[in-house]
């Protein structure tokens, strides 16, 4: 029997989820030396690139290039992109296991925490994944109804996501109607009655999770005044340690620079608030309407940083009608792959599945859904690289599944077909781009999405006939 790898039998890859680690993946095997593979890439949506179309902000349109580096794989003759294809609805994890010698699962973290406060429940409180998704159109989110009549918005949460919340919150409408946000998110932009967001971090300036880059562009918001509190970027003697860090360093030096321009004249407001944590949502007739907030004191945590701890000083912020919860990420269980509850993640080592403290044989993970819910988009190179590397040790040393499969090319159409799966090529989704930008170029805008699966279904016939 030929081995897995060679010209005449090449290695057989699904990768579950078309983002940036699923693509990095695929990359590190297509470049393995003396490999020949052939890597089939799954997404539960028709169109690919996962959260560089459906959660980088419309007005970061240059991180979005990058998709011309995923495009140029798709291309590739050794890989394929079966869209529209759910794991757990349209095939299983055994339907896989037949098919293929390794599976990847590269579904990130599609579901977040909770803050765990009174009042978490009432209207107007959401998670911030939910308004990314709904003014990126993402089909998910794309029925979201957010009331942007309230006199004020809380963002709870200071890492880049929040940051982004913040700045579409204040941004010209006028200036996203030309990029690729969602239609209905600019039309209810445009009727927007708030003037105060707040950014609330439990911790100081130095373990704050945002960029630089993040902190310069809410400075440059045209419509808006970016401020910070003097008094909020006094640092304990652990944060003035912490300022050995480069970026740590110039995002202080940065926020004290923003500080010094005091409240500005602007209208609307963006304004930073550290060392506090919301306590209550606090509600009227059934619906947000204020916060209560915490001091924090900082306190070493033993690790070389600072834990937040209440203070027992409250204050509260009045007219907040709308929440938007940043606190962080976790996973949702795949069916049929082991999953860890408490870290909220597929269990894994080093991007090998486990079960228990067995290894799965030839099943791995890579990105969010094998480390957490860190890094940037480029952050998911080096990730995906160090776990392919351990397939192919895998491979060489015979760790392979003792299965029979199926590895002929048309083994999934067929099951696909089977089971009256309506998948969705590479090409047909090329189709179906084209078609988001001649609707944008008619708007006068980049791109004009389509928001919801049927349309995009519905698209491709007149789309194959042109």
């Amino acid at each position: 029997m030929t081995a897995p790898g060679t010209p005449e039998r090449p290695l057989c890859v699904a990768i579950v989820g078309s983002g940036p680690s699923g693509f990095y993946a695929a990359d590190a095997l297509l470049k393995a030396p003396g490999l020949n593979a052939r890597v089939d890439v799954f997404d539960r949506l028709p169109t690919p690139y996962g959260l560089v179309r459906g959660g980088v902000a419309p007005d970061h349109q240059k991180i979005k290039a990058v998709i011309a580096v995923y495009e140029k794989l798709a291309l590739d003759p050794r890989v394929r992109f079966f869209g529209n294809v759910k794991l757990g609805r349209d095939v299983s994890v055994d339907d896989l296991r037949a098919r293929y010698d390794q599976i990847v699962y590269a579904v990130g973290c599609e579901s977040d925490r909770h803050m765990g406060i009174p009042g978490e429940d009432l209207k107007g409180s959401f998670s911030a994944t939910e308004f990314v998704g709904w003014y990126n159109g993402h089909p998910d989110h794309r029925a979201r109804e957010f009331d942007l009549s309230c006199e004020a918005a809380a963002v709870v949460g200071i890492g880049n996501v929040a940051i982004d919340v913040a700045r579409i919150l204040a941004q010209d409408p006028e200036l996203l109607a030309k990029t690729d946000i969602a239609a209905h998110a600019v039309d209810a932009l445009r009727q927007s009655r708030i003037k105060r967001i707040y950014l609330l971090g439990r911790r100081g300036p130095v373990q704050a999770a945002f960029s630089p880059k993040e902190i310069e562009e809410l400075g440059e918001v045209r419509h808006a005044d970016f401020v910070v509190r003097p008094d909020e970027l006094a640092l304990d003697e652990v944060s003035k340690a912490g300022l050995s860090d480069a970026e740590a360093k110039k995002n202080f030096e940065e926020l004290t620079r923003i500080s010094a321009r005091g409240e500005g004249s602007k209208d609307r407001k963006i304004l930073l608030r550290l060392c506090v944590s919301p306590v209550e949502l606090i509600g009227r007739d059934g619906k947000v309407s204020a916060v209560k907030l915490e001091r924090n004191s900082l306190e070493p945590d033993g690790k070389g940083s600072v834990k937040a701890k209440g203070t027992g000083q409250f204050e509260t912020l009045e007219g907040v009608g709308l929440v938007f919860r940043s606190v962080g990420y976790r996973g949702i269980p795949v069916p049929g792959v082991p999953f860890d509850e408490k870290a909220g993640r597929i269990a894994n080592d080093a991007g090998r599945v486990t079960d228990g403290a067995r290894p799965v044989i030839g099943e791995y993970v890579v990105g969010w859904a094998k480390r957490g819910p860190s890094g940037l988009i480029g952050t998911n190179r080096a990730d995906s690289v160090a776990t392919v590397s351990n397939m192919l040790a895998d491979l060489k040393d015979g760790k392979l599944p003792a299965r029979d499969v199926d590895a002929s090319l048309d083994a999934t159409p067929k099951l696909l077909a089977a089971k009256n799966v309506r998948s969705i090529t590479f090409a047909q989704w090329k189709e179906l781009d084209k078609l988001e930008l001649a609707r944008g170029k008619g708007a006068g805008k980049i791109r004009e999405k389509f928001t919801r699966v049927e349309d995009m279904l519905d698209a491709l016939p007149a789309a194959t006939r042109a």
